[in-house]
């Protein structure tokens, strides 16, 4: 009996990967651009997983049924940049600087690299654990800002 088996898991976005890293193939070396991609994933995955739990937290400030809820704006608005929220999850916090978001909306600018460079720099000041371990070269001389822009779009 044949059985169609893989090893591995399918994790969702190996297509993505996969044609973030066509976009840059041939501009830079091989060696090189998985350093780019894979920091970019990591900064997309903590920006979803935090504005995952933003919004969570959220619906439970408006629901009246939930220990969070509260009918003050202004208390809301307070939980919901709380630090101590996200970390308490496990989540860690994203400054709004580097928000995937914010970074989206500055894609095609010639200073996208800066921008990136600069919400690494601030997720690693807001996460002592990540210091000196996240990429912060993306604004290097080298690296095509038109297309580094194309890869965060």
């Amino acid at each position: 009996m044949a059985t169609n088996q893989k090893n591995g898991a399918n994790l969702g976005f190996e297509n993505k990967l996969w044609e973030m890293a066509d976009k840059l193939r041939g501009h830079i070396d091989a060696a090189e651009y998985k350093h780019v991609v894979l920091g970019l994933i990591f900064l997309k995955y903590i920006s979803d997983s935090f504005q995952e739990h933003h919004r969570w937290l959220e619906s439970q400030l408006a629901d009246p049924s939930s220990e969070y809820y509260t009918k003050d704006e202004e208390v809301r608005k307070r939980v919901l940049e709380d630090r101590d929220e996200y970390r308490a999850a496990n989540v860690f916090w994203v400054p709004e600087e580097a928000r995937w978001a914010k970074i989206q909306a500055q894609a095609p600018q010639p200073t996208i690299g800066r921008v990136i460079d600069e919400a690494m720099a601030a997720i690693e000041r807001e996460n002592p654990s990540l210091k000196g371990v996240l990429p912060k070269d993306y604004s290097r001389p080298t690296l095509d800002k038109t297309r580094l822009g194309e890869l965060v779009k």
